[in-house]
């Protein structure tokens, strides 16, 4: 029986890519955030958003979905939100794969502003009823997790704001990566 190094899609350089923009999820999760007391989750703003946004929108739904699944995930279970991390893998990991699917449909591979926009928007509702559904599975309360949603549109906000301008200019350049 012969070995087929050709049967897998998945390549070393797509292995490679995947870990480095994982790594820049969780970085970016961990390292550049800001606190907002005004939010009454007391609501955590990071840049982890904007690299998952990039990543799936760059490098399609699979690497988008690895790197939001595996780098928000370990985010939750290096800084004390372990009981997160299954919720987390599972939302952003989803996420991801919605930037990506919608980004990368009818072949524009992401270079369309405002299909990227809708994937973005898109994600958002996913990302906004996950998080609403965890809430209520950890606390089993219907109300109380409502707290969280003003929190969760600002850090989309503020995903989208920063990540797509900054995909524009990467895509001008993609033809290095």
């Amino acid at each position: 029986m012969e070995f087929n190094r050709n049967k897998s899609k998945f390549t070393t350089k797509d292995m490679v890519q995947t870990a480095l923009l994982t790594a820049l999820v969780f970085v970016s999760t961990s390292f550049i955030n800001i606190k907002l007391p005004i939010l009454s989750s007391g609501g955590l703003v990071h840049l982890g958003n904007v690299m998952l946004f990039i990543a799936a929108i760059i490098f399609g739904k699979q690497k988008g979905a690895i790197a939001g699944a595996v780098g928000m995930g370990l985010f939750d279970l290096s800084s004390g939100w372990a009981l997160w991390a299954p919720f987390t893998f599972i939302i952003r990991g989803v996420m991801g794969y919605i930037v990506g699917s919608i980004a990368w449909s009818k072949g524009k591979n992401g270079s369309n502003f405002m299909i990227n926009l809708l994937a973005i928007l898109v994600s958002a509702i996913w990302m906004i009823a996950g998080y609403y559904i965890s809430e209520i599975i950890l606390y089993g309360n219907w109300v109380a997790p409502m707290a969280s949603v003003p929190g969760n549109i600002t850090q989309l906000v503020v995903g989208a704001v920063i990540g797509l301008p900054i995909t524009e200019v990467i895509r001008k350049y993609i033809k290095y990566i």
